[in-house]
């Protein structure tokens, strides 16, 4: 699959996969601020084009429990419609200060297939095994 992306930024790092066979592509912060929520931003300086009929989903790399940080949406959506620059935004668990820095790897980025969905609404759904057995009910 081609994509199109656009540097936004001539510091801006074009992705590409650590090794043959991974599922996503390291994304790499070129600025960061804190946004009105207090929200640690990072921008990327890449737009791309994400093709109709697919998602993009960016989550959190492993090394972020380095950090007292979580991803603030815990998946981020890049819908295929969106052209502007992909930001992630963490959040701070605690009173630490271990933030990434500019020029760090900060996030995972993958695009999917994705399905378009038409309701049917029913009166009653078919019965199952699980039936409405919720969180925890399949047991610990």
């Amino acid at each position: 699959m081609r994509i199109r992306i656009e540097k936004m930024h001539e510091s801006a790092v074009i992705p590409k996969y650590a090794n043959f066979g991974d599922a996503c592509v390291d994304l790499v912060a070129i600025r960061k601020w804190k946004d009105e929520h207090g929200n640690h931003c990072y921008g990327t300086g890449l737009a791309m084009e994400i093709p109709i009929n697919h998602v993009g989903y960016i989550f959190p790399r492993s090394s972020i429990a380095k950090t007292s940080m979580a991803l603030r949406n815990a998946v981020g959506v890049i819908d295929s419609g969106y052209r502007g620059e992909v930001i992630i935004k963490f959040g701070q668990i605690d009173g630490d200060k271990i933030e990434y820095k500019i020029g760090d790897r900060v996030a995972q980025f993958m695009i999917a297939p994705v399905l378009s969905i038409n309701f049917l609404e029913v009166a009653n759904l078919p019965s199952s095994d699980r039936g409405s057995g919720g969180f925890g009910s399949s047991g610990s």
